[in-house]
């Protein structure tokens, strides 16, 4: 029997740049424990913060990612006309877009199945973003104890 389960997290505010987050969603979606095989949706309730997996050793792969997105999409281009929340906003919803809002992970007994050297990212794209919001469900078949 396939069985669900879904909880709304709260995360801290973060500053901008690039955060791990897996050990949040460990530590506050405990119902992951109950699937033995199935899968983890993350998902984020903002327009300019994102979610992506990447390495969670070396920090700074964080440092390089946030560099490049402002390489990449710079701040105060003379084309943006949503300027209204500040030289941040228009830029954070281009990254979210470009980044993404959800990720979709494997669960194999109990826990997320991810790399060896894979965590996931909220990628906070605003100088003062504030808290954000993530909706995590988790589906599969349950775990026999």
């Amino acid at each position: 029997m396939t069985t669900f389960y879904q909880k709304e997290i709260r995360l801290p505010a973060f500053s901008r740049g690039f955060h791990l987050i897996t050990h949040i969603i460990e530590r506050e979606f405990v119902e992951l424990q109950e699937i033995s095989i199935g899968t983890l949706q993350v998902f984020i309730q903002h327009t300019s913060a994102s979610l992506t997996i990447n390495e969670n050793a070396d920090p700074t792969v964080r440092l390089d990612f946030e560099s490049h997105m402002n390489q990449m999409v710079p701040e105060n281009a003379p084309y943006f006309k949503h300027t209204l929340e500040g030289p941040d906003d228009m830029p954070a919803h281009i990254k979210s877009a470009l980044m993404g809002n959800s990720l979709s992970i494997p669960i194999t007994n109990g826990t997320m199945n991810l790399g060896i050297w894979q965590g996931i990212y909220l990628c906070e794209h605003r100088n003062h973003g504030g808290s954000r919001k993530i909706v995590v469900t988790a589906f599969g078949n349950q775990r026999r104890l």
